[in-house]
């Protein structure tokens, strides 16, 4: 009796600690689902402090030119939870390659190459150096060519219009310059007063000019008259043409099945209407190359945009590009103002330089690339870019062909070009309409081209020739 009684009280005791038991259970389990599963939600919320105090607890590290010049450092708060602030050497000059680092967000190099620069890549821990028991980020050292960079930024701030520089090495692909206007100084979102951060990440937000927005990479215009020279290697490769083959080139042009006429800049002829292809190029003939447009059709016209690099996603250089684009379907008239650079077809200021870039390397369009090396704080590379192969643009004989077109054009009026160590395509007309922007595409020297230049200009009225002094002034800082 005594046993059946002791049993009784025990019962109650069993139950709370088989109770208390699955309890633990589903605890110990919410941890380990939380650990396994959530902790990157959890490292994500911005109400977390503790990643954003990690990742300021040690040196990032730096971002160079390829002088070696430090253009993004890591440097000491003097106290706080945040141990180490980004800081920006002429922020506003190259905001359109390095980016920020805030502490909620990057943007630019800073994002693209961050497992780097943090220390998180596997490379660098391992070889890294280790002081304090924490890794240091490895440096990442730029393409970007200070000269370069500082002629293409203060050409854009002097015309004080939205625009954008590209230059690059034809020969590897390496961008000298990358450049954007208006723009933003990355210091003033390195603040750690989250409201002030706030705050000034609104004001940038809301700005007309869109001071954030990458118009280099990732801003679409209508390529206008550079644009001819894809029409012109179309025609080329087709074997229909050669540079002195006649062309017709009304004064007027009726698109097929609409009532609209096409007329050429200026409203006149070109070479008493037959001119030759090298002619009609030379002075942006808009009837002729809509009529080899015509001749060729939009599937042509479409293969020999995408060899150039048109409608190829996802470029990363390693900041992602916006693709380019040509129209997938068209009828004839739009074929027409296709090969003139009107109509769907959107090019950015970088595949405006590619253009050049292709013609001036023999027809191979290298792939472009921003980062030179990667390297450790004691010096080691750890990774270096080589130049690679993008695309087969046109053949080696094509682009002696199109190179010399481009080197013959004409110095003053639309087509207006660099002198002729500078080979030179074509301003943009303005169309009413249409966006009125300009555009030229360039490489230099001539004979031995060490630089291609795409430039754009938004909305520059009858200040559009100044595209080209533009041109020649970025040329001439990569050629001293």
């Amino acid at each position: 009796m005594a046993g059946s009684r002791a049993e009784r009280i025990d019962e109650p005791l069993r139950r709370v600690a088989r109770l208390c038991a699955a309890m633990l259970f589903v605890l110990l389990a919410h941890v380990t689902v939380v650990q396994a599963f959530g902790s990157r939600e959890l490292n994500a919320d911005h109400r977390n402090v503790r990643p954003l105090i990690a990742r300021f607890d040690h040196p990032r590290g730096e971002i160079l030119t390829y002088e070696g010049t430090p253009i993004a450092v890591s440097r000491p708060t003097g106290g706080g939870p945040y141990l180490y602030r980004r800081v920006y050497q002429d922020g506003e000059l190259y905001a359109a390659v390095t980016g920020h680092m805030s502490l909620y967000r990057s943007t630019g190099i800073e994002q693209a190459r961050d497992e780097v620069l943090s220390g998180e890549d596997p490379k660098v821990k391992v070889r890294s150096l280790v002081r304090e028991g924490a890794v240091e980020g490895a440096d990442v050292r730029l393409t970007i060519s200070e000269r370069v960079q500082r002629a293409a930024y203060q050409e854009l701030k002097r015309m004080g219009l939205p625009g954008a520089v590209v230059a690059i090495n034809p020969a590897t692909g390496a961008i000298l310059a990358l450049a954007t206007y208006p723009t933003y100084d990355p210091n003033t979102l390195t603040t750690f007063d989250a409201g002030r951060l706030l705050e000034t990440s609104r004001l940038l937000r809301q700005d007309p000019s869109r001071p954030l927005l990458n118009r280099a990479l990732n801003r679409l215009y209508p390529p206008g008259s550079t644009f001819k020279l894809v029409t012109a290697a179309a025609a080329l490769a087709s074997g229909e043409y050669t540079p002195t083959a006649l062309v017709d080139a009304p004064v007027r042009l009726r698109l097929p099945g609409t009532p609209t006429i096409l007329q050429n800049a200026g409203g006149g002829g070109c070479g008493k209407q037959r001119p030759t292809l090298t002619d009609a190029f030379h002075v942006s003939c808009n009837t002729a190359f809509a009529g080899i447009g015509l001749q060729l059709g939009q599937d042509l016209l479409r293969d020999q945009a995408e060899a150039f690099g048109f409608n190829a996603p996802n470029l990363a250089i390693p900041l992602v590009a916006t693709a380019s684009r040509y129209p997938l379907a068209m009828n004839r008239a739009q074929t027409a103002l296709s090969a003139i650079g009107h109509h769907d077809s959107r090019v950015t200021p970088l595949m405006v330089a590619m253009l050049s870039a292709a013609v001036a390397n023999n027809g191979t369009l290298m792939r472009p690339y921003l980062v030179e090396e990667v390297r450790l704080a004691d010096g080691s590379v750890i990774d270096r870019a080589g130049p690679s192969v993008y695309r087969k643009a046109v053949s080696p004989a094509l682009a002696r062909s199109l190179a010399a077109m481009m080197t013959m054009a004409p110095r003053t009026g639309k087509s207006a070009a660099a002198p002729r160590t500078a080979a030179a395509a074509f301003l943009s007309e303005i169309i009413p309409g249409t966006d009125d922007h300009a555009l030229v595409t360039a490489f230099a020297p001539a004979d031995a081209p060490e630089v291609a230049v795409g430039v754009v200009l938004e909305h520059p009225g009858a200040r559009a020739d100044a595209v080209t002094a533009m041109a020649r002034t970025v040329i001439e800082a990569a050629l001293r």
